[in-house]
């Protein structure tokens, strides 16, 4: 006679927790020579390599600190390849609350540094000085002041971006008080 158990891990409710199997757990340690911790983190062993080192956090910081992505592109080629990563969304998107990551003080974006290097502004210049800026760009390169010119025109577009950029900002600090 055949004698048959019940097993407790049927249907539902589950009777045992979950992860709660009875086989070993295998756990990648960090590839670096003498570490101990759990290697979790992967990083390429070389570019266009599929294969990976795998780090613990710490080990991966100290990986990642001296990475420069652009590295041995004159300024040219590395706007070039920023711009064609940029072209479609398969680019990542910095987020939001990442915005004071860029230069200046901390205080302000990548974007809105450019757009006071525009106007020939220092860092720490105040909204009020921007706008005073844009106003004498404006004057200067307004197209109905030089018709037919097409580099005051796009003199023109690109203040007007600038000043866009920096009014924006000014009114997420106001909003967020």
């Amino acid at each position: 006679m055949v004698r048959v158990t019940r097993k407790n891990d049927w249907g539902f409710p589950r009777w045992r927790g979950y992860g709660s199997s009875r086989e070993a757990q295998t756990v990648r340690l960090c590839d670096r020579y003498g570490c101990n911790e759990e290697g979790k983190c992967p990083a390429p062993k070389s570019p266009n390599n599929p294969e990976r080192w795998m780090f613990c956090e710490t080990h991966a910081a100290e990986y990642n600190k001296g990475w420069d992505y652009f590295a041995g592109l004159t300024k040219e080629e590395a706007a070039e390849r920023e711009a064609n990563e940029k072209r479609d969304f398969s680019g990542y998107k910095e987020s939001a609350h990442y915005g004071w990551a860029g230069s200046g003080d901390g205080s302000r974006s990548r974007d809105e540094m450019r757009a006071l290097e525009l106007f020939g502004l220092d860092p720490d210049a105040s909204f009020e000085d921007a706008k005073k800026a844009w106003r004498k760009v404006a004057k200067e390169t307004h197209p109905d002041v030089n018709p037919g010119n097409a580099d005051a025109a796009k003199a023109f577009q690109a203040g007007q971006a600038a000043y866009d950029v920096l009014r924006a900002a000014e009114e997420m600090r106001e909003w967020k008080g």
